[in-house]
């Protein structure tokens, strides 16, 4: 029997009415889905919880651990609505963004707003983005209640599309009180990842993990980048790291503040700093959008895909193409196609980390000696990790290999939050119900039967003296396979 060929590059899909159907989610789970994101700016909670459902129902039906990443909304800061639903703009006109225009009063020379500080935040000179950059206005006055505009870059603007600033700074708080009433909804959901939209802080990690512990859930909170004045603030953002379980590399909105030309060199550097601070990181964002509306990518779009991969994200994310797209199976097979394809590639193999590095624990030291040993050792086919918490195989994810990392235990909570990280096959797997003589064949005997190892490879495998406690890795052996 030839082994399973695993894809290391996790892929979250975001769910919507294209793909929320009980069918469509097997297809998807079929087509490679490791994680599906609930976009909580729209739907209800009892939806999102319905969905949720018919998450667990396929994944469990496929045999497999796919997780299910609650998505907050955040403060979007958006203008208001238009008498006749949009507008359109030429470059030189006048526009003006009032606060006391009311809702359905929008006209083409200016719309009410929902962000009472927006008089407060920008000065004469400064630069609008609205509706995702589509639309420029330079800022030609600030009032009290009022902020008048020259369109510098026109075109139709519908009613509730979204402002950014160039640079940034347009701050609000990053929960909202939707999105506290949106936690409180989570504990019908039971979400394995949280993420935080518009963080600007360490702090609003803390008060996510705070509102979330209220109703006893504890998932991996997952801070979304997409602030200018986040990624200009070297301290901010290694706090934020320090803070959550990893981060997002949102596209979107940072790339309107910041700029495009600007943002390949960020994305690499974020990728970077969430590897080195032993965090995950998702790229996101219009990775295959074409795919919305016709059956194959372009070929940017496939080498966007490979660059992140390249460059060491644990995750590559779909929005659109699988929440109203047409082709969400197909969108999944070609990411996933992509992946593999650069994964390929020797600089996706090679460890570039920690070689100047002290380690921290014993698991540590033998989670990083483990990799390096796999790395140098042809013969090993993979690394099996015996782990309660999930920390061992997380650091092992961290430096880059071709191996699969195998990660077997038998806690849920611990296996769907590895479905994220980079290289980690989880695997249900009670080494409790065996002696400590039995572990080392017991273990091998599993990986055979699910068809990840045959006779003449050798398995790296780890796991701690004493079995059943967190953080008590602290033995590594190689293993023929008989």
């Amino acid at each position: 029997m030839i082994p399973k060929v695993n894809r290391r590059t996790k892929i979250v899909a975001t769910i919507g009415p294209g793909s929320e159907s009980e069918a469509m989610l097997a297809k998807l789970i079929s087509a490679g889905v490791n994680v599906f994101r609930l976009n909580f700016s729209h739907g209800s909670a009892a939806h999102h919880t319905e969905v949720a459902r018919r998450i667990r129902k396929q994944a469990a039906s496929a045999g497999r651990y796919v997780g299910i990443l609650a998505d907050l909304q955040g403060p979007k800061i958006r203008i208001s609505t238009f008498r006749d639903g949009a507008v359109e703009l030429a470059s030189g006109d006048t526009f003006r963004l009032d606060l006391d225009i009311a809702e359905g009063e929008g006209d083409a020379r200016g719309v009410g707003l929902d962000y009472r500080e927006l008089c407060d935040s920008v000065t004469p000179g400064d630069t609008l983005l609205l509706d995702d950059g589509r639309l420029r206005m330079q800022v030609d006055s600030v009032e009290s209640r009022s902020v008048t505009c020259t369109v510098t870059q026109g075109g139709k603007l519908g009613s509730r599309k979204g402002i950014n600033r160039l640079g940034g700074g347009l701050a609000a708080p990053a929960l909202t009180s939707k999105d506290i009433a949106d936690i409180d909804s989570l504990a019908l959901v039971q979400p394995d990842f949280v993420a935080v939209s518009f963080v600007s802080s360490a702090a609003d990690i803390y008060q996510t993990r705070d509102l979330l512990a209220q109703h006893n859930l504890s998932p991996a909170i997952i801070a979304k980048i997409e602030r200018a004045e986040v990624v200009a603030d070297e301290e901010t953002l290694n706090q934020i790291l320090e803070a959550g379980f990893g981060i997002m590399v949102a596209r979107g909105d940072l790339g309107v503040e910041v700029g495009d030309a600007q943002l390949i060199g960020i994305q690499k550097d974020l990728i970077s700093r969430a590897r080195k601070a032993d965090r995950v990181v998702i790229t996101a964002t219009q990775m295959m959008e074409s795919m919305i509306s016709n059956p194959l990518p372009t070929r940017a779009e496939v080498f966007d895909v490979a660059n992140a991969v390249l460059d060491g994200t644990d995750a590559v994310m779909l929005s659109a193409e699988t929440a109203v797209g047409n082709y969400p199976a197909e969108v999944v097979h070609a990411m996933a196609d992509a992946a593999l394809g650069a994964e390929r590639h020797p600089v996706a193999r090679t460890s570039r980390y920690r070689l100047d590095r002290q380690f921290s624990s014993a698991q540590e030291t033998i989670a990083m000696s483990a990799i390096y040993a796999a790395n140098h050792y042809p013969n090993v086919r993979g690394i099996a990790c015996l782990t309660e918490s999930g920390t061992t195989p997380r650091l092992m994810s961290r430096l880059s290999s071709g191996l699969p990392i195998f990660a077997l235990s038998s806690r849920s909570e611990t296996l769907q939050k590895l479905c994220l990280c980079r290289g980690v096959v989880p695997l249900y797997f009670d080494a409790e119900v065996y002696g400590q003589s039995e572990i080392e064949a017991r273990t091998i005997e599993f990986l055979r039967s699910e068809g990840y190892l045959q006779s003449g490879d050798s398995i790296l495998l780890t796991f701690g003296m004493v079995m059943g406690h967190p953080g008590a890795t602290n033995i590594m052996k190689i293993l023929p396979v008989g």
